[in-house]
């Protein structure tokens, strides 16, 4: 008998399809787009509202704005896609059916992950990208440029917390645990984390803070997507509070990038290990 291949790709891509199947299936795209859009939109008509200004302002200042809501949405919408991934199924019964058929537990993993991934990226351009059309009228080139990359980049905070919710689903034993698991991730990085280094630094009196505090925020994928959204515009680098930690050149491309794809590949690599 010939030793089967190591990895059947075409089996994990009909995993993926079917996982994304599944989801546009049950509208979660359309509305998950939806939500996006229209948030978007009204970020970028109104965000200028408390000073007394209403419509379109900088790209800078609407990314800055939009970068603190998708903060707060995206790894939401990424935990509850993923959560219950594998747990959901087992819990169902079909996760037996599908280890029964000839497919690996990795490539089944993978497949999951990747129509999860391609159902999060389809509803994140869908939805930030139909906002950029009533706006492009506004923009320059490298306005454009500069949304562009927020949307790309809130793409790949999804995907990191989309990680995470893959490696929770393999590890807990149930859906209730499952979701337990996911709602404290989100707290955790998105409200506690902030609050922690904030309280340590205030502890301190700032005590050697430029030695470790800028990259501890390479600790949290939120973060990073901030620091390269808000600090990429010269104009908002103080704006967050943040500006005094940013002096050291620490936040390069490259650095930052490679701490989003750790966030991405890490989580995943465990959920695979454990999932094995």
């Amino acid at each position: 008998m010939s030793r089967r291949p190591d990895w059947q790709w075409p089996l994990v891509w009909a995993i993926a399809a079917k996982e994304w199947r599944d989801r546009l299936r049950n509208r979660w795209v359309l509305a998950v787009a939806v939500v996006f859009g229209a948030f978007a939109l009204l970020i970028a008509y109104f965000g200028g509202a408390q000073s007394g200004v209403v419509g379109l302002r900088s790209t800078a200042a609407t990314v800055a704005s939009l970068t603190s809501l998708a903060i707060y949405l995206v790894p939401l919408i990424a935990l509850l896609l993923g959560f219950d991934a594998v747990v959901g199924e087992r819990e169902r019964g079909v996760l037996d059916l599908l280890l029964s058929l000839p497919v690996r537990r990795a490539e089944l993993l993978v497949g999951k992950y990747l129509g999860l991934a391609a159902a999060l990226a389809m509803a994140t351009l869908i939805g930030f990208g139909a906002a950029l059309v009533p706006l492009a009228r506004g923009m320059d080139a490298a306005a454009v440029a500069i949304y562009l990359r927020f949307v790309g980049t809130a793409l790949l905070l999804g995907l990191a917390f989309l990680s995470m919710a893959v490696l929770v689903s393999t590890v807990a034993r149930d859906r209730t645990r499952a979701t337990g698991a996911a709602i404290a991730l989100w707290f955790g990085f998105v409200l506690v984390f902030d609050l922690t280094l904030l309280g340590v630094l205030v502890a301190s009196a700032g005590h050697s803070a430029s030695l470790w505090a800028p990259y501890a925020l390479l600790l949290n994928p939120a973060d990073v997507f901030r620091v390269i959204n808000v600090f990429g515009a010269d104009a908002l680098r103080s704006s967050f509070g943040l500006g005094t930690l940013l002096a050291q050149g620490w936040n390069a491309p490259a650095t930052l990038y490679g701490a989003m794809a750790a966030w991405i590949v890490a989580p995943l690599g465990l959920a695979l290990w454990r999932f094995r």
